[in-house]
């Protein structure tokens, strides 16, 4: 079967198991004969690899331009640093000082120049790894120990998710500009939480970050059972609709240790991930029917 459709799986926090929902997912789709992908997007820390048994089939470095200053032609004008919103290039006295780690790789600076005076390198940031795994096709990226910037190499990651079928985002937890960038252009956001006063309290954050963004969302309420309604009156009040809920079990976290799927422990459960993605499915078509 196909739907072409991108599935963002979020979290405000980590640890709520946002992982093992992606994971699962995707495993259950593809035993559904879903043509399936799976991006893992936590750049800084991807770990979808283990639950899958990927086996990799490739390997190539990201890489970012970056501004290299010809000091014979520059004059030290300042209109490099002007353009520049990270200060990865400023002028001081008679030159231009780059700092390579900051920049963005926008080219900016390259076209602000009026001496022609700043030309492009490129600086290596990480590695995009791809291969297959029980029928499904499998991205992920490295962030290279010491790099500052993820939002690059989850754009780079990114571009290789190319085809038909399902994509399915692992994004990286929180709300900050990494999660920004893995989210952005997906058609529906599953936003996983756990019903705690922490998983509650990063959960309204997630949810104003989304919205700001415009793209249509619901909860997934993991280890449900473990704390109060909270978490449940807050999403009625909010009109967020919740699409799933797993129960807390014993039997899932003793999975995940030995690094195994929660539908080949539990293999009822994998009817759960099938109807967490139908309506998110639902969600993002809704939205497209919208007439607004």
């Amino acid at each position: 079967m196909n739907e072409d459709l991108i599935v963002a799986v979020a979290s405000g926090k980590g640890g709520t198991g946002k992982t093992t929902v992606a994971v699962n997912m995707a495993a259950a789709l593809s035993r559904a004969q879903f043509s399936v992908r799976l991006v893992d997007c936590d750049v800084e820390e991807p770990n979808a690899h283990i639950f899958l048994k990927t086996v990799m089939t490739s390997r190539e470095s990201a890489v970012v331009p970056v501004p290299v200053v010809d000091e014979e032609k520059c004059d030290g004008c300042g209109k490099c640093g002007d353009v520049c919103r990270f200060s990865a290039i400023i002028a001081l006295g008679t030159k231009a000082i780059t700092f390579p780690a900051l920049c963005h790789g926008c080219g900016g600076c390259v076209m602000a120049c009026p001496k022609k005076a700043i030309t492009e390198s490129s600086r290596e940031i990480g590695a995009i790894e791809k291969g297959v795994s029980q029928g499904i096709e499998f991205i992920q990226g490295y962030l290279k120990i010491g790099e500052a910037m993820s939002p690059p190499l989850i754009r780079a990651v990114k571009k290789q998710a190319v085809g038909d079928g399902v994509t399915i985002i692992d994004a990286p937890p929180g709300t900050s500009c990494p999660v920004i960038q893995a989210i952005r252009g997906s058609d529906y956001v599953i936003l996983v939480t756990e019903p705690t006063p922490f998983g509650l309290h990063d959960l309204d954050l997630a949810v104003e970050t989304v919205r700001q963004i415009g793209i249509p969302f619901g909860v997934v309420v993991n280890r449900a059972g473990i704390g109060d309604a909270r978490t449940h009156d807050y999403c009625a009040v909010q009109d967020i609709p919740i699409i799933g809920e797993i129960r807390d079990d014993r039997r899932i976290a003793e999975a995940y240790s030995r690094g195994e799927l929660v539908i080949d422990a539990l293999p009822q459960l994998g009817k759960e991930f099938l109807g967490i993605f139908g309506r998110a499915a639902s969600g993002a078509r809704k939205r497209e029917d919208d007439p607004q």
